[in-house]
């Protein structure tokens, strides 16, 4: 029998053995690793429409007037300021509380009907409006939050103060993972260089079981770091003390159970397995030149949009419960125009190739996809427009902007919620960040007012006290 020597307590014992995985199983695993097995007893609480979920999520604030918001009063409007009407009675929030003048400002490029629905989709996203009756557009979205990182941890985790889990993480605490060989929430970031910052604590668990972290996925050589045996140790060897483990474990068990050390051994033992499964799933070369090419140019380059959006549906595939995807360079408060050709040349393709793999490979019916940012941007220019360059910039703008999603439930061909005609607040269909959690929920078979969970005397969920889910666009 294995005891534990004397000089030692069990835990320390444990997490010194656990340099035999490198750092990966008891301090990477242990700051991101996502439950591979079931979930929560009684979840699904109905059938799902959904098995997994791919969040495209564009940081910084995604303007929708350059994108998918077709405002036509403003070309009429361009330089005239916000009519004062619908000012009254609103609070400005952010930096246009410093401006004296809101000059309306109209896009710099041309929009058009596409697809059979008809959607409006700016110039700038032809491949995005090849797509757009698999889709639907929800053009009422309203978040809390106006400044970035209350926004970001709004937008993220159903409340603007950190320390709140994060949607992947109350996703895999209630479902678990289809995979037992990778993380059940798995995040990727492109590599370039971003405005605003994005922490592990966007896809952080929050007060749930540590297991229930986003795992980032990362574009060097190494996915995952430290996933390899470090120089002298062997598969074998690694094998033979994560078995030690285990009796010494058991031994202990009954007499003193520690969630803190379960977690750690099951977690290591992920980490045995993510050894092997790790790299294969992240080697795109195996990939049909077809498939690659859809995807753009781009995606032979790792670490660029069009690759994580690639490596996304290979994780899909694989039962990965929870995948998102990080884009940053949105903020645009000047050079807007120069700004979204550059940004959306880097997504459009990728976004066109990921919904028509998913779709060829029969994926789409059970894969959501959502796309979208921490809010939008305003209808008039943030300072003065440079009537030299035509460039100007656009201030946060929280209370309307513009998301889509697609498959997993979602009816196709839509265009859901209406703002008013500068788009400055919804006026029909609202559908609040609560909302959209709710609704991400439901079609995951979850009922958002069930998935709980009891810290620090009270019952916590990710749409906090609020959330309807929006049953018009659901099939």
């Amino acid at each position: 029998m294995l005891e534990v020597p004397p000089q030692l307590t069990r835990r320390q014992w444990l997490t010194t053995a656990g340099s035999g995985l490198g750092a990966l199983a008891f301090s990477e695993l242990m700051s991101g690793a996502a439950q591979a097995a079931g979930g929560l007893p009684g979840f699904p609480h109905f059938a799902p429409k959904a098995k997994r979920v791919i969040f495209l999520f564009m940081s910084g604030g995604l303007s929708q007037y350059e994108s998918f918001a077709w405002k036509p009063l403003l070309n009429k409007h361009h330089g005239s300021d916000l009519p004062p009407t619908m000012l009254e009675g609103k609070r400005l929030v952010g930096m246009s509380r410093f401006q004296a003048k809101f000059p309306l400002v109209r896009s710099t490029f041309g929009f058009k009907q596409a697809g059979k629905c008809g959607a409006w989709v700016s110039s700038l996203f032809p491949r995005t409006g090849d797509i757009v009756d698999d889709i639907t557009f929800v053009h009422s979205m309203k978040s809390d939050a106006v400044n970035h990182d209350p926004a970001l941890t709004f937008m993220q985790t159903g409340a603007p103060l950190p320390s709140r889990p994060t949607m992947g993480s109350w996703v895999t605490y209630g479902l678990g993972s289809e995979n037992a060989d990778l993380p059940g929430y798995i995040v990727l970031v492109t590599n370039k260089s971003a405005d605003q910052p994005l922490t592990s604590r966007l896809w952080d668990s929050g007060f749930l079981p540590a297991q229930h972290q986003g795992v980032q996925f990362r574009s060097g050589k190494d996915a995952v770091l430290y996933i390899n045996n470090p120089p002298g140790v062997s598969t074998s060897s690694t094998r033979r003390m994560l078995d030690g483990l285990a009796k010494l474990h058991e031994q202990k068990l009954a007499a003193s159970p520690d969630p803190e050390l379960e977690a750690r051994i099951a977690q290591a033992e992920l980490a045995f397995r993510m050894q092997t499964a790790v790299p294969e799933v992240t080697d795109l070369s195996g990939e049909p030149e077809s498939v690659q090419k859809l995807y753009g140019a781009d995606v032979k380059t790792r670490g660029t949009f069009a690759s994580n959006c690639l490596l996304a549906r290979r994780l899909a595939e694989k039962g990965v419960r929870f995948i998102q995807l990080f884009h940053p360079g949105w903020d645009m408060h000047g050079g807007l125009p120069e700004g979204m050709k550059a940004m959306s040349k880097e997504i459009d393709q990728a976004c066109y190739g990921l919904i028509t793999d998913l779709k060829q490979r029969d994926m789409l019916k059970d894969t959501l996809v959502v796309f979208g940012s921490e809010f939008g941007r305003t209808c008039y220019s943030q300072g003065l427009m440079s009537k030299v360059t035509g460039t100007y910039g656009r201030e946060h703008h929280r209370d309307a902007f513009t998301f889509w999603m697609a498959g997993g439930g979602i009816k196709p061909g839509l265009s859901h919620g209406e703002t008013d005609d500068f788009g400055y607040q919804v006026v029909s269909d609202q559908m609040h960040v609560n909302d959209l959690h709710a609704t991400m929920l439901h079609l995951l078979g979850i009922d958002h007012e069930r998935l709980t969970f009891r810290h620090q005397g009270r019952d916590y969920r990710l749409t906090d006290l609020h959330g309807k889910v929006a049953n018009k666009i659901l099939l």
